[in-house]
């Protein structure tokens, strides 16, 4: 058969058997351990040790049992060995060590010894980094990156995972503040002094399973779409909330979220022509995540916040320790970062980070879980253009 007829006696185009695609199946957990903890904490106050079914759950939580965001909720808190089941089972129940984390009945030092075997040592990339670099101070984020080559990690993914990997540390208490550095520790250190005795009450709270029915804007604009708005005090020239503005945006905020592909505006570094507050009011309700600092209880930070979560949009709080969080917001998280001298501010750069990073990740990437005052009293409020 010559060259004309093979050709001619091809099947056309529309015929041709198409390759199935493929979902990229990650092997560890891409939210932070604290983020799984709560699903854990809601199966345990709705059924305690007991299975649950999964849509029944997600019912009692206000949340779509079959959207995006809950599946990958289910499928991270599946992984990290707090539940079993799947995004698709019909019920979900504890395990034994996921119970014991949220259970009045278990010992702090069994909590936290549980907390550390899931959070860190029972995910491979995590227990990788973890044992290659324990005993020493906490690595850049580059050194950490080149060490996750060959152990199964995505490069795309590779910041996010080491964003995890630093916040779960820190939360397991196997980061600490030491000699001037954050040094990552040893399991027995980390457990040092803690009581190995049923408490006679509850030690922990059970985390906010509140309402969340928030859906995400988006503007359209790709201007805004690759924006990060920083809400921030500015204050005057040499001012004490301008060195902070500056110090904050330079030193923590930037290099936070340039992980995420996104450029931070500031109200001050807006550079088209037009009334500034006008110009403030459009990038807080169309830029793709806005940053508001709270420190300094500025009251047009706090007007600019309020437009902001009237918009439903993703947003993360940050505010310096010591200032006080208003009652409104005081139960929606807030990074706070301790700068009250250089001598603790420096050693935990990395991690306020890290946890600033982790947390406009997921707000990016799952809108259902925004929460604010006026989504959990208002679940049906939208502003209209």
């Amino acid at each position: 058969m010559d060259e004309k007829t093979a050709i001619n006696e091809a099947p056309p185009a529309s015929e041709q058997p198409v390759k199935a695609r493929t979902r990229k199946v990650r092997k560890y957990p891409t939210c932070a351990f604290s983020d799984a903890l709560e699903l854990a904490n809601a199966i345990h106050k709705n059924a305690g040790n007991q299975q649950i079914r999964r849509i029944t759950l997600f019912d009692l939580i206000g949340k779509a049992s079959e959207s995006g965001p809950s599946r990958t909720w289910v499928t991270n808190t599946a992984k990290y060995g707090l539940i079993t089941g799947t995004a698709s089972s019909e019920f979900l129940k504890l395990t034994e060590l996921g119970y014991q984390i949220v259970s009045d009945e278990s010992s702090l030092y069994q909590k936290a010894k549980a907390k550390i075997d899931l959070a860190v040592l029972g995910i491979d990339p995590f227990n990788y980094l973890y044992t290659t670099f324990r005993g020493n101070k906490l690595p850049q984020h580059a050194v950490l990156t080149d060490a996750l080559d060959g152990q199964g990690v995505d490069i795309e993914d590779r910041a996010a995972v080491i964003d995890v990997f630093i916040v779960n540390i820190e939360h397991t208490g196997l980061l600490r503040n030491l000699s001037g550095a954050q040094r990552i520790i040893d399991v027995g250190h980390a457990l040092e002094g803690l009581p190995d005795q049923r408490p006679q009450s509850s030690q922990l709270p059970i985390a906010s399973t509140s309402q969340s029915l928030a859906g995400t804007v988006t503007s359209g604009n790709s201007h805004f779409d690759g924006t990060c708005f920083y809400i921030t005090p500015i204050g005057e020239d040499g001012s004490e909330q301008r060195k902070h503005a500056d110090l904050f945006l330079g030193s923590i905020v930037e290099p936070a979220i340039e992980s995420l592909g996104l450029k931070v505006v500031r109200a001050d570094g807006i550079d088209t022509p037009g009334l500034i507050t006008n110009q403030v009011i459009e990038y807080v309700l169309n830029s793709k995540l806005v940053v508001a600092d709270l420190s300094f209880s500025n009251p047009n930070v706090f007007y600019e916040l309020a437009l902001r979560h009237a918009a439903r949009l993703p947003t993360v709080q940050i505010m310096r320790k010591g200032d006080k969080i208003p009652f409104d917001i005081s139960q929606f998280r807030t990074v706070v970062l301790d700068c009250s001298d250089i001598y603790t501010l420096v050693p935990m750069l990395d991690t306020y980070k890290a946890e600033i990073a982790n947390k406009a990740r997921k707000a990016l990437e799952d809108s259902e879980s925004l929460e604010n005052p006026l989504t959990a009293m208002y679940p049906n409020l939208r502003l209209t253009r």
